[in-house]
């Protein structure tokens, strides 16, 4: 086996970021560059006030006589000469002449006469053309994820559409004969309800892939095939549930060898988790997750997540932020598999779940990290300091 860190280089490298599409900035939120932004145009596109108030000639005291006024979209278009002043509103185009906006709250006008009611400080209160930043300018680079701020300014560079990496495209295929829809399993007591499948769409789904759909089927080797094929013929990513371990129904990973599966690993050092596997077929990235939802879910956290990073066009390392926390709580010592243990972190502490059983689900509901133990590590108590990952 091999140990963890060398799987999620193995996984990373399994990933390559797709290709590119464009896409309405209305549409391109949490979306990731390709290419870069520059901006159409200047921000201000002009010498704009930054208060409501009166334009006038620097150097002035007043008073002065009101010629017009400026909007908004709707300049005045005459020239400010010595002696006159232009009503004028917040975001409105400067006139020409003009070289400062007196603050409304310190002038007194009668509607065609303005004096000073008040001395006006250093500030011209006017916002410089091109202060924000200028036509032809590189605003925003390939790789910037485009978050609030980002399309923000994407949109004032009148960008009406953005060149992104695609989503990665993810089904999932679980198997065993065990499983049936939830809903269902309270009718037949030999069944249990199908919930891995319904997380790690979630996560996927969380982390910026498409979930085209998932497949339950039986512990059938050319039944798992064929779903297999069929999943690899439209996704970018394969994952498998179920049927990663070494027992007599234990198909999946055999299932994609007959669709010429390059493996990347097999077993990883590490609790929960050790079955993992992954590995390309046809250009497309396979992931063999185990089938008890606790190893599925924090194992689809360490690996599956920063494929998907990289195959948007991130940094994988980005689904790999530790942080360090104080531990509200006590874990035992690790032995030679690196341990994941999950845990609820609040406020830079965090404390384990009570069941770190793989197949426990109630404890995922509780969990939002999980805790970090080298292997080799010793028991832990209250108080000592470890790495933690959010969900």
């Amino acid at each position: 086996m091999i140990s963890f860190d060398e799987a999620f280089d193995r996984a990373v490298a399994l990933a390559e970021p797709l290709g590119a599409e464009r896409i309405a900035i209305g549409a391109a939120r949490g979306r990731v560059l390709a290419e870069p932004v520059v901006a159409a145009i200047d921000s201000p596109r002009a010498d704009v006030s930054m208060m409501d108030g009166y334009a006038v000639r620097d150097g002035e005291t007043g008073p002065w006589q009101v010629i017009g006024a400026s909007y908004p979209g709707v300049p005045f278009t005459g020239s400010v000469k010595a002696g006159q002043a232009v009503r004028i509103f917040t975001g409105a185009m400067v006139p020409s002449g003009a070289g400062r906006v007196l603050v409304q709250e310190i002038v007194a006008c009668d509607g065609e006469r303005a004096a000073l009611s008040d001395v006006f400080g250093t500030n011209s209160w006017i916002r410089q053309r091109a202060s924000d930043f200028g036509s032809g300018t590189e605003m925003l680079g390939p790789g910037t994820v485009l978050d609030a701020g980002a399309l923000i300014l994407a949109a004032g560079c009148d960008a009406g559409e953005v060149i992104v990496h695609r989503r990665p495209r993810v089904r999932i295929v679980t198997t065993g004969d065990e499983l049936t829809a939830p809903g269902q399993a309270a009718a037949n007591n030999t069944m249990i309800p199908e919930s891995v499948s319904i997380g790690i769409a979630a996560l996927s789904d969380a982390w910026g892939a498409v979930v085209q759909g998932a497949a339950r089927i039986g512990d059938e080797l050319a039944a798992i095939a064929a779903a297999a094929g069929e999943a690899l013929e439209t996704a970018d990513v394969l994952v498998m549930t179920g049927g990663a371990s070494v027992g007599e129904k234990d198909f999946a990973k055999a299932a994609v060898v007959e669709h010429e599966l390059e493996l990347a690993f097999s077993g990883v050092a590490m609790r929960p988790g050790k079955p993992v596997w992954a590995g390309r077929t046809k250009g497309r990235v396979v992931i063999g997750l185990p089938g008890n939802p606790g190893s599925a879910l924090v194992t689809a956290r360490l690996l599956l997540v920063p494929m998907l990073l990289r195959l948007g066009g991130r940094q994988a390392e980005d689904a790999a932020q530790w942080e360090q926390a104080t531990l509200d709580g006590a874990l035992p010592p690790c032995d030679t598999r690196e341990t994941f243990a999950r845990g609820r972190l609040d406020r830079g502490r965090v404390r384990p779940v009570a069941n770190q059983d793989s197949g426990a689900q109630a404890a995922l509901a509780l969990s939002n990290a999980v805790i970090r133990q080298r292997p080799g590590t010793p028991a832990l108590s209250e108080g000592a300091r470890v790495e933690v990952l959010r969900f």
